[in-house]
């Protein structure tokens, strides 16, 4: 009895052998377009990465940050240059949101007004300061202290 179930066993291993060894031949002989493609590709993708790391590799270095140092002094804006400029109270409530990166709906439902609102203090404080676009409008701001 013992005989008759190693014997089944070592058969039934052979036959999954066989098995294994004939899916494999039919993997390699049916994809092997598939497979010598996958393989060039990243052979290149390998090459690729190497030369980009080697000849970029002295231009990485550190990167420089700006930090703003405070004076401990809360900021005063300058109301002398906002009157010469002729920017309102409210065009330079809505610049100052603006600078905290809200768009003109955050800022619309802060102050309960309308995103038209919004849109003309913006266009009007834009014109004021000479800018054209909101990122410009608010380094403006920011150099002429009107904005911290």
């Amino acid at each position: 009895m013992v005989r008759h179930i190693l014997l089944f066993g070592l058969v039934g291993g052979i036959l999954v052998a066989l098995l294994r060894w004939a899916d494999y031949r039919f993997l390699v002989l049916e994809h092997s377009l598939e497979i010598y493609g996958g393989l060039i590709a990243a052979t290149f993708a390998v090459l690729g990465i190497w030369l980009g790391r080697r000849f970029a590799g002295a231009r990485h270095g550190r990167v420089a940050r700006e930090i703003m140092a405070g004076s401990g002094a809360p900021f005063v804006p300058d109301d002398k240059k906002r009157d010469d400029l002729g920017i309102t109270r409210r065009e330079l409530e809505i610049l100052e949101l603006v600078a905290q990166g809200l768009s003109n709906r955050e800022i619309a439902g802060k102050l309960f007004v309308s995103e038209n609102t919004v849109k003309t203090h913006c266009s009007r404080a834009f014109d004021k300061l000479g800018a054209r676009r909101r990122t410009q409008a608010v380094q403006l701001g920011k150099q002429l202290g009107l904005i911290p």
